[in-house]
């Protein structure tokens, strides 16, 4: 066979030799994720969420990814990945490698288990050895689940019930005993009802007991079905296309939006997962109801769902996770007395999350709210969560009668209702919701405070990597910039124009945007550094991204390589780009760092003639991530950094850190597209000269303060710095 080390020039045209898939790419990243599940660094219940994590990863992919392959497949089209494959081979490649995942949890879990169990916290199938707690689950069942359950009797006089997504069922081949009559029975699962039932110490004699409701149905059947045997039975999932489509020339973007919610709620059968001793009769008749043309149906002898895992993580044993983290609140901001103008008027600032308190914007918009000097707001919105500050906020401020603009963007995937709710509660205060453009989604993280003060009215303005969400900001790395530049001012001005009226902006100043020129800008910061090898100046590009898939970018990677710039990139998840291929990425590695928290940030920095990291370096934060969608369909910012000490903290501490992290990295195979944990790095030291073998980024940032955010502290204190013992690159 082939190997990347001995292609000629001309065998390096063939795409599936040039690029990683997409599918299997991101399959590749839920199995690193899987693997923290076994990871024995970690307590027991954070080991658990990681398995119950790349649960709901893989549903979410079956929902959206593999829904689109199999819409391919049924409408005939023919459209190649970027690695050449047909729909049909993508699929068959997805269901062989899905097959794999799923064994790997199921052992993962099966691993757990006994460790659980000899810290007290039981998670059971149908079997229990303490008549204590059958007693307490079978009173529990008659007063809790018996109620709320609807058996369905399956047959020619009754419809076959619908079966919503993500939802477990219960199929029940019955034989009247008075007559030997047979019966199947459907029993759906509601939504309201737990996941899995906990049984209390007291009812065990000190364990914590944890039953999935569906073996809890299963094994009181004879109770729900008196005067029958059961002779058969088995627990199946469905997961449904869960993509929404929305018609160009919609009148009602609102109305359109709610019709597809409901659609989605009825989509295509695209997984079926069932027990491995799933009665066969019933089984057949699953199969039959469903339609499953183009499904992937799975069996196991383990659990179903295994993202119904996160209730069990919910367990109140502390010394079974993570110690808590609390987020620092910016020195900087608090030698200004907590007023957030003061400390942003002074200076740019930029905040690390989660290291430092999101409620640094949450305070920003609240002050922005209260002042009596302010004017307007302007806020894009793409996901807030379900219980935001934010939107209070603004609430707040629009009810204090300041002009309150606030961009919500309905086709945050699985947001979409939420989104909707909070529109209408902003409507109602009287914030003039817009809901941007039908074919492009606002991604951009924008805040906008206009202020009268001396002289005139001042901008202050906030970009963010990452969501206007109080629970992400807990676990996911972003950074928000603050300025009061009023370049930036009016450059943000510009944007949001375009976003609420169409008007395409002229003379931007500082900001790049997709879809317009932000691919244009990273192209030609590329360009620069190809010249600057090609003249003999050092020349590197470091990038921090979650996803690298599209082609135009990879090709340009790959040219910078050729002409001897030095890459290196720190993808968190999706990468098409195949690094250290001879001829071809020699230069260029890929990492990826899977920890205790989400990596999120996106941040792109150029060598501009000298070593990285420098002060000569050429510094971008940004919210798009090198993929089409956020290149061609979306609406996306990028953002100069160019406050030294700003600048010094994005490239110094955060890219740096990341760059030298061991204990959570994994480096990219460009051969076989596969992962290896990365053991040490020799090249890394401190700001002392000493080697720091085992350097963690994500311990390194909860214990040593930002440069931005520390303040007239850094005069009093120094903040550890990392070096690159080989003098830069």
């Amino acid at each position: 066979m082939t190997t990347l080390e001995t292609l000629s020039a001309p065998d390096r045209t063939s795409p599936e030799l040039l690029y990683f898939n997409r599918e299997l790419s991101w399959l590749s990243f839920n199995e690193r994720v899987l693997a923290e599940a076994r990871n024995t660094a970690y307590p027991l219940l954070e080991r658990l969420r990681f398995l119950s994590i790349s649960g709901s990863n893989l549903d979410e992919f079956a929902m959206i990814r593999m829904a689109g392959l199999v819409g391919q497949v049924r409408s005939g089209v023919a459209t190649l990945s970027i690695d050449g494959k047909t729909p049909p081979q993508q699929l068959a490649a997805i269901t062989a490698r899905l097959r794999q995942v799923e064994t790997l949890q199921q052992a993962a879990l099966e691993e757990l288990r006994p460790l659980l169990a000899a810290q007290g916290i039981q998670i059971r199938g149908g079997d229990l050895a303490d008549p204590r707690a059958e007693d307490w689950l079978r009173q529990y069942f008659i007063d809790h689940i018996m109620p709320v359950i609807t058996p369905q009797a399956i047959d020619p006089a009754h419809p076959f019930p619908f079966v919503a997504n993500t939802g477990i069922g219960v199929l029940f081949n019955l034989e009247r005993q008075e007559d030997g009559s047979r019966l199947v029975e459907m029993v759906l699962i509601p939504a309201a009802l737990p996941r899995f039932i906990r049984v209390p110490e007291s009812e065990t004699g000190g364990d914590v007991i944890y039953m999935a409701i569906e073996r809890l149905i299963q094994r009181f059947a004879p109770v729900l079905f008196p005067g029958f045997a059961i002779r058969g039975d088995g627990v199946f999932r469905v997961l449904r296309d869960s993509d929404i489509e929305v018609e160009e020339e919609a009148e009602d973007l609102v109305r359109e939006f709610r019709t597809a919610i409901q659609r989605r709620r009825r989509g295509q059968v695209i997984v079926l997962e069932l027990d491995e001793n799933f009665d066969p009769e019933a089984e057949d008749l699953l199969r039959e109801k469903l339609g499953l043309d183009q499904a992937f149906v799975t069996k196991t002898l383990g659990m179903i769902g295994i993202s119904g895992l996160a209730a069990v993580v919910n367990e109140d044993r502390p010394d079974l996770k993570f110690t808590p983290y609390t987020p620092r609140y910016p020195e900087r901001v608090m030698e200004h007395d907590g007023d957030c103008f003061a400390a942003i008027r002074e200076k740019d600032i930029v905040i690390h999350h989660p290291y430092e308190s999101f409620e640094v914007v949450v305070d920003f918009l609240r002050q922005a709210a209260a002042d009596p000097a302010v004017v307007s707001i302007k806020q894009t919105l793409y996901r807030a969560g379900n219980q935001s500050p934010v939107i209070s906020a603004l609430i707040e401020a629009a009810e204090a009668g300041k002009s309150v603009t606030a961009v919500v963007e309905l086709k945050a995937r699985f947001d979409e209702e939420q989104n909707l709710k909070w529109a209408g509660e902003l409507e109602r205060a009287g914030v003039q919701v817009i809901y941007g453009f039908i074919d492009w989604k606002t991604h951009a993280k924008i805040s906008m405070v206009v202020r009268a003060e001396e002289g005139g009215y001042r901008t202050y303005c906030h970009f963010g990597t990452g969501n206007y969400h109080p629970v992400t900001t807990r676990i996911y790395t972003d950074l928000s910039f603050f300025t009061a530049d009023p370049a930036f001012g009016r450059d943000a001005a510009r944007l949001f124009n375009f976003i609420t009226g169409y008007v395409e902006p002229q003379g931007m100043e500082r900001l790049a945007i997709s879809p317009l020129n932000l691919r244009e800008r990273l192209y030609e910061l590329i360009d620069q550094e190809i010249a600057n090898a090609r003249s003999g100046k050092p020349a590197a590009i470091w990038a921090k991204l979650n996803s690298v898939t599209e082609k135009g970018m990879i090709d340009r990677l790959y040219a910078a390589s050729q002409a001897g710039v030095r890459i290196v990139l720190i993808v968190r998840g999706i990468c098409c780009l195949r690094p250290g291929v001879p001829g071809l990425s020699d230069n260029i590695s890929v990492k990826s760092i899977i920890g205790r928290f989400l990596e999120h940030s996106r941040i792109w920095a150029f060598g501009n003639g000298a070593p990285l990291p420098g002060d000569q370096a050429i510094i971008y934060i940004s919210s798009a991530d090198a993929m089409s969608r956020n290149l061609n369909r979306r609406v996306e910012t990028l953002v100069p950094i160019t406050n030294p000490t700003v600048h010094d903290q994005v490239l110094e501490q955060v890219l740096l850190a990341n760059l030298l992290d061991t204990e959570q990295s994994w480096l990219l195979d460009g051969e076989t597209g596969e992962y290896q944990r990365i053991e040490e790095d020799p090249d890394a030291e401190d700001g002392d000269g000493n080697g720091v073998p085992g350097f963690n980024c994500h311990a390194y940032f909860m214990t040593n303060p930002s440069l931005s955010g520390r303040g007239g502290a850094l005069k009093d204190s120094r903040v550890p710095r990392l070096s690159l013992r080989k003098g830069g690159m």
